[in-house]
């Protein structure tokens, strides 16, 4: 259940970016597009950490 938070958030945020990008908010939405990427790699980070741990 914590990987679909994780998956909803990075999400929120890439759409958010998206919207801030088409509307004008070039840095706003680049800060936004660097969060959802941080993001998702902070979470297959840890997927790919727990799934070698678990083998």
């Amino acid at each position: 259940m914590k990987d679909l938070h994780n998956d909803i958030f990075t999400g929120a945020v890439m759409i958010t970016g998206l919207l801030g990008f088409v509307s004008g908010e070039f840095i706003i939405s680049s800060t936004l597009f660097a969060a959802a990427a941080i993001s998702s790699n902070i979470n297959l980070a840890r997927k790919s950490k727990s799934n070698s741990l678990s083998c």
